[in-house]
């Protein structure tokens, strides 16, 4: 199949003296590495497009288990980057900003990869927070909500699922995060320590899910409070991937997928239907992006536990997410945000 990420997505380039500044924002989690090169104005919030691109690295292949990062999968994610500097060298780039989340984090032997980094691109790696993490996921994924159909209503959670971890984020229709908690529960995580069957057995299935529930039991405790969502925003591939399931889209279709509103119900049965594939059948779906076959399964059983938590008859499906909230987050005074 053709993956629509597998190569840079360029929209028309404006002229150098187009209003607003040139940025590139990184984000590099457990299983992807994004680019994404915008235009952004912050006297009127408008941002273009200029380029968004996506390689599958597992960055965090095995980290879970050695607590290190692999050097094939350093490796890998070198390439890349270096793919993403050929491309970036077409823009008038004025600020970038590279930030990287769980896998990093999580590893001993991240020095080596913030080295490469900084080699590479001349800037230094930031690994956030999980709290920093939690916040530009919102900040991306609610920016764009005004251009929805109907009244988007507060208070609003945003699941932002990743390959090592899973932020959730409850914030209102303004912007403003109240609470937010980083959770150690991603699709490569759970897959390689609980899913080993292929497809995964049900007391595989049954003991992933009370791993999972036991983490979600965890966020009363940081004042996350899902349950009182009015609005459910889900983020990044795992989710969008989903989406295009329950749309039952023949390839992956971004602008499909930016804002769709989805059953609850339709969602939860998708996510069983993935979970329940082998790998072989997973790879046949031509919206799947081969490089998740193996932990969709894992990502789906992650959404369906966090989804029964609340009572939304709906997801609202987001392709903008914490790559946007990066890339905007340079439009801020530094000192702002070092203070976050």
């Amino acid at each position: 199949m053709t993956d629509p990420l597998a190569s840079p997505r360029s929209l028309a380039r404006p002229s150098l003296d187009s209003v607003g500044h040139v940025v590139a924002a990184f984000d590099c989690g457990t299983n992807t590495i994004k680019l994404l090169i915008s235009r952004l104005d912050p006297e009127t919030g408008e941002e273009t497009e200029l380029v968004r691109d996506m390689r599958m690295v597992r960055l965090g292949q095995g980290v879970d288990r050695t607590g290190r990062l692999d050097p094939e999968a350093i490796a890998r994610t070198f390439a890349a980057i270096d793919e993403f500097k050929a491309t970036m060298a077409g823009y008038p780039i004025e600020r970038m900003r590279f930030c990287a989340t769980s896998a990093s984090r999580d590893a001993s032997n991240a020095d080596e990869f913030v080295a490469g980094v900084r080699e590479r691109l001349g800037i230094l790696p930031e690994v956030v927070s999980g709290a920093e993490e939690a916040q530009l996921s919102y900040d991306g994924a609610t920016r764009s909500l005004g251009v929805v159909d109907g009244q988007v209503e507060g208070p609003i959670v945003v699941i932002d699922l990743g390959g090592g971890s899973t932020e959730l984020i409850v914030g209102d229709a303004h912007g403003h995060v109240t609470a937010g908690h980083s959770l150690d529960i991603g699709s490569v995580r759970i897959h390689e320590r609980l899913l080993a069957g292929d497809p995964p057995s049900a007391a595989e299935i049954a003991e992933a899910a009370r791993v999972i529930d036991a983490a979600l039991d965890t966020l009363p405790a940081f004042g996350v409070d899902i349950s009182a969502a009015r609005t459910v925003v889900g983020v990044a591939g795992t989710i969008t991937t989903i989406a295009a399931a329950v749309l039952d889209l023949p390839t992956y279709q971004r602008e499909a997928i930016h804002h769709a509103v989805l059953s609850r119900e339709s969602v939860l049965d998708t996510c069983d239907r993935l979970l329940g594939m082998s790998v072989a059948e997973r790879r046949a779906l031509g919206f799947l992006h081969p490089g998740r076959a193996d932990v969709i399964g894992a990502g789906a059983l992650i959404l369906d536990r966090v989804l029964r938590r609340t009572d939304r008859p709906e997801l609202l499906v987001s392709e903008s997410d914490i790559l946007d909230g990066i890339a905007w987050s340079m439009t801020e005074p530094s000192e702002a945000r070092a203070s976050d």
